[in-house]
């Protein structure tokens, strides 16, 4: 059977990003540094996240962040007050990150820091939650984010991005007191599609979880991976 052009055209694609995100993971194992893919639909609580977790390990490792948006650099900003780098990545129409951009901003990084002296790097995609799964950026893991705002069924709705998940964070924790939300099927639902991804339910606003989250964060980046180890 003949491929239509259209699925010919997005497999080429796929497989020029896998070389250039191949490329950029051979850097990052050159350099020691841990490098984390957070993705998850708009307004699940990526940058709120990533804000707790600089705020808290800031004084423990060395961290770096890209930032991508379609426009606007308004979370790299609130990002930059805890004074790590932030590269600012606006992909104008484009509905996530790939690895030839993320390449531009390790580029623009490298200009002004030593690689080598960080031990993590956080690359937060653009919110969506079907392309930024396929389009890997050269991460170590991949983290989804999940609202339970959005519902049990989004597992079963969208299943790449949680089949491809190393670890589900569960956001907005403290809202299920006032929502008809079973977080025992939301949880079933991520197991149907993903039967070994960590799971995490945490409250960025109260606390609850986030040391689970960043223990698990704290494991990736003492994992022996690197090509100088």
């Amino acid at each position: 059977m003949h491929q239509t052009f259209d699925a010919a055209l997005e497999i080429n694609l796929l497989h020029a990003n896998q070389a250039g995100a191949d490329h950029n993971r051979e850097h990052f194992d050159e350099w020691g540094i841990t490098c984390l893919n957070l993705m998850s639909s708009p307004g699940a609580g990526k940058t709120v996240l990533l804000e707790k977790t600089l705020a808290a390990l800031k004084d423990q490792l060395k961290m770096a962040v890209i930032e991508g948006d379609m426009t606007t650099e308004l979370d790299a900003e609130r990002l930059r007050q805890y004074g790590v780098p932030v590269i600012a990545i606006n992909t104008g129409r484009s509905c996530h990150l790939d690895s030839k951009m993320v390449a531009g901003g390790i580029h623009r990084f490298k200009e002004d820091y030593n690689p080598k002296e960080f031990d993590l790097l956080l690359v937060e995609n653009v919110g969506n939650l079907v392309c930024p799964a396929e389009f890997e950026v050269g991460e170590h893991a991949k983290v989804a984010l999940l609202s339970i705002t959005e519902g049990e069924d989004k597992p079963l709705k969208y299943p790449i991005m949680f089949q491809e998940a190393d670890c589900l964070i569960i956001t907005k924790l403290d809202l299920a007191p006032y929502l008809e939300i079973d977080l025992q099927r939301l949880e079933a639902n991520v197991r149907s599609m993903n039967p070994d991804v960590k799971i995490i339910a945490l409250s960025a606003q109260t606390g609850e979880g986030l040391e689970e989250w960043l223990n698990w964060l704290k494991s990736q980046v003492n994992t022996p991976r690197f090509l100088n180890c």
